[in-house]
């Protein structure tokens, strides 16, 4: 697929801005392989190509296994992860699909079990600035495959 245009430089300003967010979320006191767990998995409910095989490699990059990145789509039902993960994949979930009905009560009491109020607000602005990105790599058809972790890159340099 042919990328439509470099929105990037088109508008280098609100990238900045949304950069700031990525910023702030790398870091807050989530764990990174958590905030990226959230990241991959509402890329796969979006079908953002691009920032599939991003937050893959990163995970990939920090240690994570396959095994738990094979079966992120079917994270309800496959034993590997924490009640933290779980909540924060539901939330993510919950966030990322409104139009199913908003976010409902149970499912925020369910995060507020696991995360406190600046984790909660900390893992919210990850889903609304993955969906944010996901929606630019989609409208622009930013090319898939070419991504290469930073700390994949400083190990090979």
């Amino acid at each position: 697929m042919k990328p439509r245009m470099d929105y990037q430089s088109a508008s280098p300003k609100a990238v900045q801005a949304m950069l700031g967010l990525e910023r702030h979320l790398h870091g807050c006191s989530l764990e990174a392989n958590l905030v990226h767990l959230v990241k991959l998995r509402v890329s796969q409910m979006n079908g953002c190509a691009y920032c599939i095989d991003m937050h893959w490699k990163d995970l990939r990059a920090a240690g994570e296994g396959e095994q738990r990145l094979y079966g992120l789509d079917a994270w309800r039902e496959a034993p590997y992860y924490s009640a933290r993960e779980r909540a924060a994949l539901a939330w993510a979930e919950g966030l990322t699909r409104v139009t199913d009905g908003h976010v409902p009560d149970a499912l925020f009491a369910e995060a507020r079990k696991e995360f406190n109020e600046t984790e909660l607000a900390d893992l919210a602005l990850a889903v609304v600035t993955i969906n944010a990105w996901n929606r630019l790599a989609i409208a622009f058809r930013s090319p898939a495959g070419t991504y290469q972790p930073a700390a994949a890159t400083a190990r090979s340099a």
